[in-house]
C-alpha cells in the first residue's frame, strides 16, 4: 500500500509530507482547495504526463516521490529485480522531478529510471479511477479494454491487436505485388544492375583518397624524376658532391681529434650529417627505381577515377558514398525478392491469418464467459444503487473479419427501469444512471485489480441520498482488503471511511497554498457537519454528521 507521500512546488502546494494509513480514508475540503492536487502528484509518480504548468507559481521545479510497501516474491518485486533496480528493505520509492522548460527525471528505488518504468511499475501499485471515468465508459473501446482487463485478457487482447496488424501487413504485401506486378519486375531488373554494376566496381571510401593522392604524384613523375635527379647530383656525383665533402670533413675531424678532444661534439655532429646524407642518397635512389617502373601506373590510376566518376554521376552522388548507395539498392532489392513471390506472399498472408484467427478465438471464448458474470455483478449492484428492476448486459456482436480489437465488437448496454429493452448505454443513460452504472462497474473492476491501493477522485458526482451511502459502504468494503484513497464532497461517502483528511486553501507569504489536517473524532464531526450544511453549521447538522458517524460504526 501506500505509505507516504511528499510533494514539493507542486500547483498549490509548497512543501507536503503525508504520510497514509490501511483502510478507507476519505479526502474532503471545499470545491479548488486542492484535493485533486493530491491525486495527481501521486499520478506524476506513477508515469502519467508532466506539464510545466503544474510547477507551483515562482519556483524552478516540482519534485515528487511516493513510498509503497513491497512484499518480497510479488510480481512487483520480480520486476524490479529483472530491471536492476534494488528491492530490498521492503518498500520501493518512486520519484517525479519536473523542471520549469519541462523535462521530466524519473527514479524508482534512488535508481534512475524512464517515465514507461515508472508507469509499469505503477500498475503493480495504484489503480486510479478519475472524475471522467464514466465519460470514458460511454466509448466502445473503453468498454472493451475493461472487459479484457476484468477478465484478465489485456495481455491476450494486446496480442490478438498485434497479430491482427501482423495479418493486414501481408496482406498489403500480396495486394502491392498483385498491383503493381509488372511495375515490380521492371523495378527490380533495373535493381540487379544498378547492384552488379556497382559490386562489380568493387569500391572503398578509402580507395578514393588513396587515388587521387596516387595521381597527383603520377601527374608530377616527369618533374618528381628531375628533381630527384638533380639531388643526386649534388649529393654523389662529381668532385664536389656533398656526400664526398662530408666524408672529408669528417675524417679530418677525427685526426684533429688526437690533439683536443673537446672536437669531440663536432666530430659527432659531422657524423651525423654524413650519415644522414648517405641514406637520403639511398632513398632518392630507391624512389628514382620506383618511378622508372611504373611507367603505365598514371594511365590505369586515371581509368580507375574515370569508373567510379562516372559511375557517382550515374547516381548523382559523390564518389564516397557508393559503398551506402550499394547497400540501400541491395536492401530493396531483397524486398523485393519477396515481393516477387507470389506464392511465398500468399503463404504469408495466411500464416498471419490463422495465427490471427487462433488468438481471437481464445480471447472471444474468454470474453463470452467474463462478459455474462461482469453483467450479472453490475445488476446487482445497480439494485443496491436505486437502479432497481434495471437491467446490463454487454453485447459481443461478431466481426466475421475480425479487428484489431478482435472477433467481436464489445458494447455495454443498459435498461434503467424494468420492462425496458437494453440499449447502448451512450444514448439511453441519463447523468445519474451513468454516475452509478459507472461506479458499480469500476469497484467491480477494482475488486479483481492486483493493484494494493485504489484510489477515487471524484467518482460519486451526481449521486446522494440513500444511494451515496450506499456507495460508501462499498468502499468500505473494499478498504476492507485494499488500501482504499477517495476523493468526495458527500457526506455519507465520507462517514463510512476509516480515516478522514481535510483540504484546505491558505495564505502564505503572499501566495495561497494548500493545506493538510489529519482530522480526529471532533473534527470529522465538524467537517461533515460542514459538508452537510455549507456555510452555516448549526447544533442540528453536528448532530447529523454524529449519527452518521455513529451508523458506520454499528455497521
Amino acid at each position: 500500500m501506500l505509505r507516504r507521500l511528499a510533494i514539493r512546488d507542486f500547483v498549490l502546494v509548497d512543501a507536503l509530507e503525508l504520510e497514509f494509513s490501511a483502510g478507507f480514508g476519505a479526502l474532503t475540503g471545499e470545491t479548488g482547495a486542492g484535493k485533486s492536487i493530491l491525486i495527481d502528484a501521486l499520478a506524476l509518480t506513477l508515469g502519467e504526463r508532466a506539464d510545466p504548468g503544474q510547477i507551483r507559481a515562482g519556483a524552478a521545479r516540482s519534485d515528487i516521490s511516493a513510498e509503497f510497501d513491497l512484499v518480497a516474491g510479488t510480481e512487483l518485486a520480480v520486476w524490479l529485480g529483472q530491471n536492476d533496480f534494488d528491492c530490498d528493505g521492503g518498500a520501493v520509492l518512486l520519484r517525479r522531478v519536473v523542471d520549469s522548460a519541462g523535462r521530466s527525471r524519473a527514479y524508482i528505488n534512488g535508481a534512475s529510471a524512464t517515465v514507461a518504468q515508472l508507469r509499469e511499475a505503477g500498475e503493480y501499485l495504484v489503480d486510479i479511477h478519475g472524475q471522467h471515468a464514466h465519460h470514458a465508459l460511454l466509448r466502445k473501446e473503453r468498454q472493451r479494454a475493461l472487459l479484457d482487463e476484468h477478465a484478465g485478457l489485456a495481455v491476450l487482447a494486446r496480442e490478438v491487436a498485434q497479430s491482427y496488424r501482423g495479418w493486414q501487413t501481408a496482406a498489403a504485401r500480396r495486394r502491392e505485388f498483385e498491383g503493381r506486378s509488372a511495375a515490380l519486375a521492371a523495378e527490380r531488373d533495373m535493381l540487379e544492375w544498378q547492384v552488379s554494376e556497382l559490386r562489380a566496381l568493387e569500391f572503398e571510401p578509402q580507395q578514393w583518397e588513396d587515388l587521387n593522392q596516387e595521381q597527383r604524384r603520377l601527374a608530377h613523375a616527369a618533374n618528381l624524376q628531375e628533381g630527384v635527379e638533380a639531388a643526386l647530383a649534388e649529393l654523389d656525383e662529381g668532385e664536389n658532391a656533398l656526400r664526398s665533402r662530408a666524408n672529408a670533413q669528417f675524417e679530418r675531424l677525427s685526426r684533429l681529434l688526437d690533439f683536443d678532444a673537446g672536437l669531440g661534439d663536432a666530430a659527432q655532429l659531422a657524423d651525423a650529417a654524413r650519415i644522414a646524407l648517405d641514406e637520403a642518397t639511398h632513398a632518392l635512389r630507391r624512389y628514382a627505381d620506383r618511378l622508372e617502373m611504373e611507367p603505365g601506373r598514371l594511365e590505369q590510376v586515371d581509368r580507375r577515377i574515370a569508373e567510379i566518376l562516372d559511375l557517382a554521376r550515374k547516381h548523382r552522388i559523390a564518389p564516397e558514398q557508393l559503398p551506402a548507395t550499394l547497400a540501400s539498392l541491395a536492401a530493396r532489392l531483397d524486398e523485393l525478392a519477396g515481393l516477387a513471390d507470389g506464392g511465398r506472399l500468399d503463404a504469408d498472408e495466411a500464416c498471419a491469418r490463422a495465427a490471427f484467427f487462433t488468438r481471437a478465438e481464445r480471447l472471444s471464448a474468454g470474453r463470452r464467459e467474463a462478459a455474462s458474470a461482469l453483467a450479472a455483478r453490475v445488476c446487482q449492484l445497480m439494485e443496491n444503487l436505486a437502479l432497481a428492476g434495471g437491467k446490463f448486459e454487454i453485447a459481443l456482436d461478431n466481426l466475421p473479419d475480425g479487428s484489431a480489437g478482435g472477433l467481436e465488437d464489445v458494447e455495454f448496454r443498459v435498461a434503467a427501469n424494468a420492462g425496458v429493452p437494453p440499449g447502448p448505454l451512450a444514448r439511453v443513460a441519463s447523468g445519474g444512471e451513468l454516475s452509478r452504472i459507472g461506479l458499480a462497474i469500476q469497484v467491480i473492476a477494482s475488486s479483481t485489480s492486483g493493484a494494493a491501493s485504489l484510489v477515487f477522485d471524484e467518482v460519486d458526482v451526481g449521486i446522494g441520498g440513500r444511494v451515496a451511502e450506499i456507495v460508501g459502504r462499498m468502499l468500505a468494503d473494499l478498504g476492507k482488503e485494499r488500501q482504499v484513497l477517495c476523493v468526495t464532497h458527500l457526506p455519507q461517502v465520507a462517514a463510512q471511511a476509516d480515516w478522514q483528511w481535510s483540504i484546505a486553501k491558505q495564505g502564505s507569504d503572499g501566495a495561497v497554498v494548500s493545506r493538510v489536517d489529519t482530522l480526529t473524532p471532533a473534527g470529522r464531526i465538524e467537517e461533515i457537519a460542514r459538508m452537510l450544511g455549507g456555510v452555516r453549521i448549526t447544533d442540528k447538522t453536528r448532530a447529523h454528521a454524529e449519527e452518521l458517524l455513529a451508523m458506520r460504526a454499528r455497521s
